[in-house]
């Protein structure tokens, strides 16, 4: 959409209607799992406002949908003291507590009294306040102590499940606080232990441990890459003299989903018997949520009831949690097993005999680490106990030492590497063990599969079978051997006829021509991800350059510290790389920036994605536009993606733009960004 023409009056009302437009669908999307709009159309309605907000940036408000992503890092955070103490719950354990627990409510109440039980989920991971001024989100704290929490309303700010503005179907309080919990779903949770673990960090034990850590990392913008949600489920404190207070629970949940929060799934009983058969329910149901529950709560349902029953100096006396047990089987570790992956980092396994355990058979459980095997001191022949973390990952709970019978045998992480029989070492302050070979084949069939994935090379059809097969055969001992294969090297692969092939060699030769970035990127260098690759291919002429480049001169570019300009140094140090450059180069791999070229470079600094058909142009043409005007071309999305330029049938790239936040461009918005001569090729 061209906002140029827009003056300020008409830019103003526009954006105020933006506002509250891509408010109404974010609510529908993220609360109620109900859009009425396309993707493609919400798209457009941000990316107009947007434009209006960066022509007048006087327009741009605190609580304007377009400043979701997280700003500067924040300084330590801040004590905040709640309005209202944030007790914890007494826990029960057994049927019968909770019927104990009925008869002390209606006890203080009066037998006489009827009693409505509302039952929800105990969401496992970090509660917190929130408060609105006048609508707007103006401070979010955690629950701390239960008197004085820390303030961490920015990182708040990034969950897109926390409305920025009140919806006004719930009506504008003066002021007005809830609680709720912030929690990582299960998806987000694993590929973030797989990112730790492949970076060397330790992993998260478990969700809870991970949304807390996400919440209180000092760069929002760490926060607003952890995905986490909220669900909020008590409207503590209401200030508004136009609407009356709620009487009970379920008008306070009603009243938050008008307000534009997402609230637990719950259900209504006349009865604890109603309630418990509920709880036995959800203990075997509890892995259909996409979060990790650790049991339900009970609350009393009316707020005048819930007065009269009051607290203790650390529980409500209306409430009650119930605990549910983990779901656990008992086996024996068989063996353990090691796998070395692309950085060359050792990751051990315990081979179990097969246990059923929440609706499936395991028979590997990770064991991360050194560091977690020997405190839990894990050996081949015990029996253990182990459970699924979040009723996914499986997990060695403890292992039973009163079953030993002094057969078993202590694992220690080997010396050697299985693979290549390098030395495997531990750097300091890293709980990962590594091999040092720089031969490892292990480490080599890892590096070459990234090196033809989408966001490095993309050679398309490379895929782990086939380079495996490769190296099976002894075609390939370095990326750089790719580029010497032949169509009859490819048909001695299983499986791969004459136009297969051709039609491999033709992907890897069309990848020849890449910007450096990504190459530097598919070179695998520890700690270097795209977005680091594309600032070193921006800040050194060649590849020559860049092998050349001491610590202080990496250091100068501001995002890169001591632990990347080191390892960028060792890496280009070793004489294996040095050999796999000239290799490189003597196949026709583009090992240089081209000559910048004359007049404006609008796409500088800029990262790009293309997908789908376009109708004035090849994509491989509107790359090279990209190209020549200073802009880097990407395989693939993520989250250091600039721009999206999508054609016709875009497919699963123009999802996952969506999901990201990433602008995305039509064609006409791309030649008009680059300038209509530029992209027609005029």
């Amino acid at each position: 959409m061209d906002v140029s023409g827009y003056g300020e009056a008409t830019a103003a009302k526009r954006a105020a209607d933006l506002r509250d437009l891509i408010r109404r669908h974010d609510y529908l999307y993220y609360v109620l799992d109900r859009p009425e709009i396309s993707d493609r159309e919400y798209d457009m309605l941000f990316r107009e406002l947007v434009r209006i907000e960066e022509r007048f940036p006087g327009l741009r408000t605190q609580d304007s949908p377009t400043q979701r992503v997280g700003g500067a890092p924040l300084p330590v955070f801040q004590s905040v003291r709640h309005r209202y103490p944030m007790r914890s719950l007494g826990n029960a354990f057994e049927a019968e507590e909770i019927r104990a627990f009925d008869r002390r409510v209606r006890g203080i109440l009066g037998e006489s009294s009827a009693v409505e039980y509302v039952v929800e989920p105990k969401i496992d991971g970090l509660s917190v306040s929130l408060v609105y001024q006048d609508g707007v989100f103006v401070q979010g704290a955690t629950r701390g102590d239960g008197e004085t929490g820390e303030d961490v309303t920015e990182n708040l700010r990034t969950i897109r499940s926390i409305p920025l503005r009140l919806r006004p179907e719930g009506g504008r309080p003066a002021r007005m606080e809830c609680r709720g919990e912030v929690y990582m779903p299960m998806r987000a949770f694993q590929r973030l232990n797989e990112e730790r673990e492949s970076d060397g960090e330790a992993p998260f034990a478990n969700p809870r441990n991970a949304a807390a850590g996400s919440l209180r990392q000092l760069d929002p913008r760490v926060t607003a890459g952890r995905r986490l949600a909220a669900l909020v489920y008590d409207l503590r404190y209401w200030e508004d003299q136009g609407r009356a207070a709620v009487s009970t629970h379920l008008e306070g949940l009603r009243l938050l989903e008008e307000l534009g929060f997402a609230v637990p799934i719950h259900r209504s009983f006349e009865s604890i018997a109603g309630a418990i058969a509920y709880l036995e329910e959800w203990a075997g149901r509890r892995g259909e949520l996409p979060y990790e529950i650790d049991g339900m709560v009970i609350k009393v349902n009316d707020i005048s009831q819930r007065e009269i029953l009051g607290s203790t100096a650390h529980s409500p006396r209306w409430a009650i949690a119930f605990k549910y047990p983990p779901e656990q089987a008992v086996t024996r570790v068989v063996d353990v097993s090691i796998q070395v992956g692309r950085t060359g980092v050792l990751t051990p396994t315990a081979i179990l005999e097969p246990v059923r355990i929440a609706g499936s058979t395991v028979g590997r459980a990770t064991l991360h680490n050194e560091d977690i095997i020997r405190e839990k001191d894990v050996r081949i022949g015990d029996y253990v106990l182990v459970q699924k973390a979040g009723e996914v990952i499986p997990e060695i709970v403890s292992v039973l030492k009163e079953r030993r019978t002094g057969a078993e045998t202590p694992f220690a992480m080997p010396r050697k590497c299985p693979e290549c029989g390098a030395d495997v070492v531990r750097f300091e302050g890293e709980a990962a063990a590594r091999c040092t070979g720089v031969s490892c084949p292990a480490q080599l069939r890892e590096g070459i599969i990234h090196f033809a994935s989408r966001d490095a090379m993309n050679i398309e059809g490379l895929g782990p079978a086939i380079v495996a097969q490769l190296l099976d055969n002894g075609l390939v001992r370095d990326v750089a051997d790719l580029y010497y294969l032949g169509r009859d090297d490819f048909v001695k692969l299983e499986r791969m006829g004459d136009k297969s092939a051709s039609n491999m060699v033709e992907a890897i030769r069309k990848t020849k021509d890449n910007p450096i970035g990504r190459l530097v990127f598919a070179l695998g260098i520890r700690h270097v991800g795209d977005k680091v690759a594309g600032l070193l291919a921006d800040r050194f002429t060649s590849m020559e350059a860049l092998a050349s480049a001491g610590r202080e001169e990496l250091k100068s570019i501001p995002e890169i510290g001591d632990k990347i300009a080191e390892s960028v140094v060792g890496f280009f140090r070793q004489d294996q790389t040095r050999e796999v450059l000239r290799k490189l180069a003597a196949a026709g791999v583009r090992m240089k920036n081209e000559p910048e070229r004359e007049g404006p470079r609008p796409f500088a600094g800029k990262r790009f994605v293309v997908t789908g058909t376009l109708s004035t142009m090849k994509r491989h043409e509107a790359e090279k536009v990209i190209s020549d005007l200073g802009g880097q071309v990407m395989s693939g999305v993520s989250r250091t993606t600039d721009y999206l330029v999508v054609g016709a049938d875009p497919g699963s790239k123009y999802e996952k733009a969506l999901e990201l936040g990433t602008t995305i461009l039509s064609e006409d918005e791309f030649i008009e960004m680059a300038g209509k001569d530029h992209a027609i090729g005029g």
